[in-house]
């Protein structure tokens, strides 16, 4: 649903949520799940993102390192080090499916800060596809290694006895509520940041204003920036608390 802004008297009107709106790349109003759109053609950019980031600098590794390999090298050991902080060195083994989620998430972010371009993590049809699949990925993981010792993770066996059954609703809703949080703070923090923009660009039309909006825009844009990035670290560490939950279920 868009939303109008209108200032009268100044001619001004502009649509802060268009922006996200998902449109067939070939035109036309129709569309049906197989219809290449904006939305899968900015995924599809990301990709090509990702492999031209990490996998042709690191083709041919050199003992001094040119500026891609050091930048593949720095968002390796970065991830690296997360999964083994949060997870423990059992967590190593679930890298490569980390690692490519945390760089899809964070280049399409950065992708969504190029003017005219869409910001498929600003969708939580998007974000929420990524968060079920952590979702049932480490809920399936945590009965394959545990088995029913898994469900310990919501019994806290160190609160007195007539607390643990309510407690344990508490953890099992907490649980189920992973997948919204996980997907709709991802997803509510990249909207809400461009769509501020795209307030403050409209209000650069003002002479009046122009330049208090314009600083606004630089300022807003920058602070983007950074949200880019802490969203994506967000959802990932959040991932490897949750796999650490499936590895080590009980409280």
């Amino acid at each position: 649903m868009a939303t109008d802004a209108h200032t009268e008297g100044s001619g001004l009107s502009f649509h802060p949520m268009d922006q996200f709106i998902v449109k067939p790349i070939f035109g036309g109003d129709e569309f049906s799940w197989y219809t290449p759109t904006n939305a899968t053609l900015w995924m599809a950019i990301g990709i090509l993102a990702v492999v031209a980031l990490l996998v042709l600098p690191t083709a041919r590794r050199a003992l001094v390192p040119t500026r891609g390999q050091s930048i593949a090298e720095l968002a390796y050991v970065f991830v690296h080090k997360m999964i083994e902080d949060v997870t423990g060195k059992d967590g190593l083994k679930y890298f490569p499916y980390i690692m490519t989620l945390f760089m899809f998430i964070v280049i399409s972010n950065f992708l969504g800060l190029i003017p005219m371009a869409f910001t498929p993590t600003s969708h939580v049809a998007v974000t929420g596809v990524l968060a079920l699949a952590v979702f049932l990925t480490v809920t399936v993981l945590g009965f394959v290694l545990n088995g029913t010792k898994f469900l310990g993770l919501f019994w806290v066996a160190s609160a007195p006895l007539a607390l643990r059954p309510i407690l344990a609703i508490i953890e099992l809703i907490s649980y189920f509520v992973r997948p919204i949080t996980h997907s709709v703070r991802l997803g509510g923090n990249m909207m809400a940041g461009h769509a501020v923009i795209k307030v403050f660009a409209g209000f650069a039309q003002v002479a009046a204003v122009s330049p208090i909006a314009i600083a606004g825009v630089v300022a807003i844009y920058g602070l983007e920036v950074m949200v880019a990035f802490i969203q994506a670290y967000v959802f990932t560490i959040l991932t490897c608390v949750y796999l650490k939950d499936a590895l080590h279920p009980s409280h």
